[in-house]
């Protein structure tokens, strides 16, 4: 990877460990929904809920409980983010702890660093806003600018807009199918959300946000 120019990172599950909010928003939903009469009462573990981390809100609802009314889903939806950013606002988000230090190190090193999330554009602006991200990131991209498209999808359309070569950082599945559909390099982080078994075929793997320097 020593031509690469530009790096994609994805954020939940790569820099930021989104557990400390998502997982109050999820179960404050699900008690809505518990409720409404919608759902059966149950106790959700962190590993359960931590699968639904890399979906966009609207994916993931379509999954999650399909036979859901779409007006059900969508008002759920929007009360898991509504949640999750009045958590932000609080301070209770948490990156990892190499996350800044590595984002600096990329920088001063001269690497194009593009944010690229399956999140709300709220969500997105306002970590930016708490974690003064705008200091690393050359641009930064949700799923909600592009009508939730597949992230793959977004890759493509934008991938072109920054100098070869390129490489995409995540912890999902969908962000190597990303990497992989745009013909560039792939990282996938073991220490986030996705499983063993979706990170085959990266590139190369990481324990820590910290190896990229090893690599850059």
């Amino acid at each position: 990877m020593e031509n690469v120019r530009t790096i994609f990172l994805d954020y939940d599950g790569t820099l930021h460990n989104s557990m400390t909010i998502y997982a109050p928003a999820f179960k404050r939903a699900y008690e809505n929904l518990v409720d409404k009469g919608h759902a059966e009462p149950k106790s959700w573990s962190d590993e359960e809920i931590s699968k639904w981390i890399g979906f966009n809100p609207k994916e993931m609802w379509e999954k999650f409980m399909p036979d859901l009314s779409k007006e059900s889903r969508d008002f759920s939806s929007d009360l898991i983010g509504r949640e999750m950013n009045e958590l932000i606002r609080r301070g209770y988000p948490e990156l990892y702890e190499n996350a800044i230090d590595t984002l600096e190190y990329l920088k001063n090193k001269g690497y194009i660093l593009v944010f690229l999330s399956n999140c709300r554009k709220e969500y997105m602006e306002n970590h930016r806003e708490l974690f003064s991200l705008e200091r690393y990131f050359d641009n930064m991209i949700c799923s909600e600018e592009y009508g939730f498209m597949q992230k793959e999808d977004i890759l493509k359309k934008v991938v072109d807009n920054y100098p070869w070569d390129m490489v995409m950082v995540g912890d999902r599945k969908k962000d190597l199918d990303a990497g992989k559909a745009s013909g560039i390099f792939t990282i996938g982080c073991k220490y986030g959300f996705g499983t063993e078994e979706e990170l085959t075929g990266a590139d190369t793997l990481i324990d820590d946000i910290s190896e990229l320097k090893n690599i850059f």
